[in-house]
């Protein structure tokens, strides 16, 4: 009898540390969901875009699109989340730039057929590509736009760039939070590589900050979204209904007039 206790708990002890291994191992395959490309010129996308291409610190070359809008009063770097790449985000260039405003669509290292692996230090590095290259190219007053794991990206950005106005739509409070939701049978914190923290970058910025978020989000909970608001001091704005991957919550009005409000 002690022989199969001491048999069993071994094989439980090896499924546990297999099972663990392989979550710490293939967790950035997990979090990150890249579409890759060939992607048409941006020019083809919306009239006026333009291919540009974004040199990042560690010396990457990221493909972008940018969007100038005649006589803006500011532009926007739109940090995508951790799924599909520029192209899905189109709409919300077209809804801003028929507003008045210049935007930069973005793609990650490993999105949309650029070089490199995600990280959340290479995604750093990417937005500060993107902002040095607004900067550079427009001189106008930049406001961030992050959707989702987009929203931890640009809010640490923020810290140390400040905009003049920061939109987050559907933030988490940190990545161990909402994967605890997602995988509550493993210590997500203790794996995790990437930590996003999403309401403490929120809180140490100055800029004016509104999230938009859905009622209904099954992939981040509303209350991190409202969370991530207080912790700000920030405006929060609830799309009745609106699941996380819905189209109102893309280039939906809520979304569009949060961004419009901020410029």
């Amino acid at each position: 009898m002690r022989r199969r206790v001491l048999l069993g708990s071994a094989a439980v002890a090896i499924i546990v540390v297999v099972v663990l291994g392989s979550a710490f191992a293939l967790q950035r395959k997990l979090v990150f969901l890249p579409s890759g490309g060939p992607l048409p010129a941006a020019a083809d996308v919306l009239p006026g875009g333009r291919d540009v291409t974004l040199g990042t610190a560690d010396g990457l070359r990221l493909s972008a699109w940018y969007f100038p809008a005649p006589g803006a009063r500011a532009a926007v770097l739109v940090a995508p989340g951790n799924a599909g790449n520029r192209s899905m985000r189109a709409p919300l260039a077209a809804a801003l730039t028929a507003r008045g405003l210049s935007v930069l669509l973005l793609d990650y290292r490993g999105f949309g057929g650029n070089p490199g692996s995600p990280t959340e230090a290479g995604l750093a590095l990417d937005v500060r590509a993107a902002r040095d290259f607004l900067v550079a190219e427009t001189g106008l007053p930049l406001l961030y736009f992050g959707e989702s794991l987009g929203s931890a990206v640009v809010a640490e950005l923020a810290v140390a760039h400040p905009p003049v106005g920061l939109v987050l739509r559907s933030p988490f409070t940190d990545l161990a939070a909402v994967g605890r939701v997602h995988y509550p049978f493993l210590p997500v914190r203790w794996l995790l590589l990437d930590r996003f923290p999403t309401a403490e970058h929120a809180a140490a910025t100055t800029a004016p900050v509104t999230v938009v978020h859905g009622s209904a989000d099954s992939v981040v909970p509303p209350d991190q979204s409202r969370a991530v608001a207080t912790a700000a001091g920030g405006r929060a704005v609830e799309v009745p209904g609106a699941d996380h991957n819905d189209r109102v919550l893309l280039d939906g009005p809520d979304v569009v007039a949060a961004v419009i409000a901020l410029a």
